[in-house]
């Protein structure tokens, strides 16, 4: 199971259920009361960026919207907080898609960092400029964790997708 760009394995389509299982999942876990501690990744944002790099036709700005007005209502935020990061982020993911996809997965979670730090730093923009205290250096840190939580996360959203080595002779795929 090596989902690299030298990679030959043939993936299968992914399956519309599955992409919203795991954004379902990904909010289920933002909505964890850990998920404001120091250092833990937004979910949704990588999630929902990986999903905008590997399927940007069914996984767009307008899921980042929805989700991102759902955490706004679940985190009492000021309206529109998570809804512009994640818009954001679905759209500079989405079209930089092709050429991310060209890197091994080392290089891809590089290319996905500034991304998801300016999302982590809209957000905390909109929320300091409407008067809220500044969270601390430790807000900044989530980027990071998600930037190394990018390759298992790869490896844990293709798995459904993987055909089986073994060959069936009765099976035409």
């Amino acid at each position: 199971m090596q989902p690299t760009f030298s990679s030959s394995r043939i993936l299968l389509p992914v399956r519309p259920w599955f992409i919203v299982f795991s954004l379902f999942a990904a909010l289920l876990c933002n909505l964890l009361p850990t998920s404001h501690w120091p250092g833990i990744p937004d979910w949704v944002a990588l999630v929902l960026c990986f999903w905008s790099v590997r399927e940007s036709r069914r996984v767009g700005m307008g899921w980042a919207f929805i989700l991102g007005l759902a955490m706004d209502v679940a985190d009492g935020a000021v309206l529109g907080q998570h809804c512009v990061a994640y818009v954001l982020l679905a759209y500079v993911t989405a079209a930089q898609s092709r050429r991310i996809l060209w890197f091994p997965l080392a290089q891809q979670a590089l290319q996905i960092l500034p991304v998801l730090l300016a999302c982590q730093l809209i957000q905390l923009l909109m929320r300091t400029l409407v008067g809220a205290d500044f969270p601390g250096w430790g807000y900044l840190i989530g980027p990071l964790v998600a930037t190394v939580l990018w390759l298992p996360a790869t490896f844990l959203l293709l798995l459904p997708q993987y055909q089986p080595v073994e060959r069936d002779e009765n099976r035409p795929l």
